[in-house]
């Protein structure tokens, strides 16, 4: 059976407090609801996006922390946990992760440990979500060298705005030196409050900057408690609350991503 053709997006922003696991896991949902078959990936040491889909780190687990680490001596598709929705899948995260920078930093072709380490598996997926940790580090290289398109969540905030200048400084060396294919999928603006001024303000300039304007998804993702709830509840918002705006908007997003497009603006 020939290989899928799949997407690999990192969702990423050097910010932390933005939304960026929340995206990872509420879009991989969305897509797998979709009748797509998703695999999340979990780069962050903090692990919750594992949390967030349900999945408790038990002892003997194997973990992306295992596969980057002592490459060749796991098997990807065993580390690959099935959740409890269907065509939704994860490969999870351990609090080890955060060592790993120091562990690999003399290894030669450490930026690409994690390509290497599921190249067998990815094929199997439509898409692949693969959450980062809130800072540039070798754990975001080692995405960034995986990824074909990073998807960026940007609070609609004017800090969150301001740090989008270095993530995108990041992808361009990236691209000079290691990934040379590695593109902008989209910008999506979280924690969208169209009541506020701020929120209002920071909404238009991601439209109106030369830099990011033809990135900016259409349907920003509003504050919306259920997000949280669910997170807390170890569920996808998607399916915790179907109705909700959170649900709504994700979803949206997860449309045009399927689609194949990216979140350029309507002219």
């Amino acid at each position: 059976m020939p290989a899928k053709k799949t997407r690999l997006l990192a969702v990423a922003n050097e910010k932390g407090g933005v939304g960026k696991t929340a995206m990872v896991v509420n879009l991989g949902a969305a897509m797998s609801a979709m009748g797509k078959k998703v695999l999340v990936v979990d780069m962050d040491p903090q692990h919750n996006a594992t949390a967030g889909l349900g999945v408790q780190i038990r002892e003997g687990m194997t973990n992306v922390y295992d596969l980057i680490s002592e490459p060749g001596i796991h098997d990807p598709a065993a580390a690959i946990i099935q959740t409890p929705w269907e065509n939704l899948h994860l490969l999870p995260s351990h609090p080890d992760l955060s060592g790993a920078e120091i562990e690999l930093v003399d290894e030669e072709g450490r930026e690409n440990r994690l390509k290497e380490s599921v190249a067998g598996v990815v094929g199997n997926y439509d898409f692949v979500f693969i959450d980062t940790p809130p800072s540039l580090s070798l754990l975001t290289i080692n995405v960034f060298a995986m990824a074909e398109e990073v998807l960026v969540p940007c609070q609609t905030h004017p800090y969150a705005y301001r740090a989008l200048e270095a993530l995108f400084d990041t992808i361009e060396a990236v691209k000079e030196d290691i990934n040379p294919g590695l593109k902008v999928a989209g910008i999506v603006p979280t924690f969208f409050e169209r009541r506020t001024r701020v929120g209002r303000d920071i909404l238009e300039r991601l439209h109106s900057d030369e830099r990011y304007s033809r990135y900016v998804f259409e349907t920003p993702i509003r504050v919306n408690t259920a997000i949280a709830a669910s997170s807390d509840a170890g569920k996808p918002v998607v399916f915790f609350r179907r109705s909700c705006n959170g649900s709504r908007d994700y979803m949206a997003v997860a449309e045009v991503l399927a689609k194949g497009n990216s979140g350029k603006r309507k002219k």
